[in-house]
């Protein structure tokens, strides 16, 4: 029966039909991408941390580096380039394939660089090298984002979104992991010389790829007039879409509750008076599972229930987990309750992330995907962060972690609600841009696809 059924359909006819998807060549590869996208951020992140207590700089000085994170913020400033710029030499693999090799290159060296200097001797030079890393890992964030949409079809948008997520947290947590245990066995400067390496995994899928099938070249655009296009076309290009402000106001409204409650979680661990075992236990070890569990979930939803309803439900399934930690909160110290609150938050945001990003993905053109995209990630995320910076721990002492909880419940209910409008308007099959219709047979041409969205 299996030799039959390879003969039919090869090795993947033999595997569940929601497990399937999982094992097609694009989103294979999207799990490669996001291995070496997660890896930067990992450098300036817990590990540059680590490295510069054990190097005795003090903790003000430290938590200063932080803002090296700041650049990923600001990659829309740039994004176009890598639509609108052919790469001399590197440019005859293609657009998005020789802004891989680039990227991938920038990132490497930026970290080769982070490795040789000493924060003891010169902690200008050690911050300099950190930006550096920061701004060569969003610059490739852009190119891995956009290669991984135009190389999914719109029916694996969902499928590939979740495991770039998987990949991203093996990147991640691998490169804190392997500089950890480099450095203990040698020092620090062979530490981030090892993940260096890990850049590699999106170069050798992008070679190995080739240049996706679905990528547009606006064809009658050359030299310098291409570049100037490439920086105001997206823009109008989104905006002339019906309804595009409300789905700009989705795209900057959707989060806020969630990213204001996920921030205060360890407060509220703190001040129940749990223990750094039991946070370490459901906090890091419970919520990791239950994330990668709900990126599976995500991605299974998407493909049997359409865009549209697998967007509404992970947004519901948000707001609720918010809920969950109101609960946790009026119940006092219990492991169970702290268990079930971090499981479902997690879960239903691994659904989230795979849903909403993929509907993102979905609303790019195919000729401005880095740009596009570049924008929109940037738009869904500096709401919230401005709230949850500005305004949470403060609306805690205010309002006591109850009432704040359920105030994050509350505000997630205008994304909701205004994404259920766009659902019955048809706003949302009218935002989507080429990246959610353009199949790959014609995907070269600079005609919009006249096909619809797939619900």
């Amino acid at each position: 029966m299996a030799t039959q059924a390879r003969e039919n359909g090869g090795w993947r006819s033999v595997l569940p039909s929601g497990v399937r998807p999982y094992f097609e060549a694009a989103p294979l590869a999207s799990l490669f991408l996001g291995i070496s996208s997660g890896f930067p951020y990992a450098m300036i992140g817990a590990t540059l941390t680590t490295r510069l207590k054990q190097d005795g700089i003090d903790k003000a000085t430290i938590t200063a580096f932080t803002l090296a994170f700041l650049i990923y913020n600001l990659k829309p400033l740039w994004s176009w380039v890598v639509d609108g710029v052919r790469l001399p030499l590197l440019g005859r693999l293609g657009q998005r394939v020789s802004w891989m090799i680039l990227a991938g290159i920038l990132v490497m060296a930026a970290v080769v660089n982070l490795a040789i200097v000493d924060p003891a001797a010169s902690l200008g030079s050690t911050v300099t090298a950190a930006i550096l890393v920061g701004l060569a890992g969003a610059t490739f964030d852009i190119v891995i984002d956009a290669y991984r949409i135009e190389l999914l079809e719109p029916r694996q948008l969902g499928v590939g979104s979740g495991m770039s997520q998987y990949g991203w947290r093996i990147g991640s947590a691998g490169a804190g992991a392997l500089a950890l245990v480099v450095a203990a066995r040698a020092d620090w400067h062979a530490a981030y010389l090892a993940c260096a390496a890990l850049a590699l995994p999106a170069m050798l899928t992008a070679l190995v790829m080739g240049e996706p099938r679905r990528h547009r070249e606006p064809a009658e655009k050359k030299g310098v007039s291409r570049t100037v296009a490439a920086i105001w076309r997206p823009f109008v290009e989104f905006f002339a879409r019906k309804g595009a402000f409300l789905v700009l106001l989705f795209i900057l409204l959707h989060k806020i509750g969630d990213t204001l409650a996920n921030l205060t979680f360890r407060l509220l661990f703190d001040d129940l008076h749990f223990s750094n075992d039991e946070i370490a236990l459901y906090d890091v070890g419970v919520g990791f599972w239950a994330y990668l569990i709900g990126i599976f979930i995500g991605g299974v939803l998407y493909s049997k229930l359409g865009m549209k309803r697998s967007v509404l439900i992970s947004l519901v399934l948000m707001a609720v987990s918010n809920f969950s930690f109101a609960l946790l909160a009026a119940s006092g110290h219990s492991n169970l309750g702290m268990a079930g609150a971090i499981g479902f938050e997690n879960t239903a945001s691994g659904i989230g992330g795979v849903c909403v990003v993929a509907y993102f993905s979905a609303l790019c053109d195919l000729r401005f995907t880095a740009t596009q995209y570049a924008l929109i990630s940037a738009a869904a995320s500096v709401v919230g962060r401005f709230l949850t910076g500005t305004t949470a721990g403060a609306l805690i002492e205010a309002m006591g972690y109850v009432n704040f909880y359920l105030m994050t419940t509350v505000a997630a209910f205008p994304g909701i609600i205004l994404f259920w409008i766009m659902m019955r308007t048809g706003l949302v099959d009218a935002s989507i841009g080429t990246a959610g219709t353009a199949g790959s047979g014609d995907a070269r041409s600079d005609e919009p696809e006249e096909a619809p969205a797939k619900a």
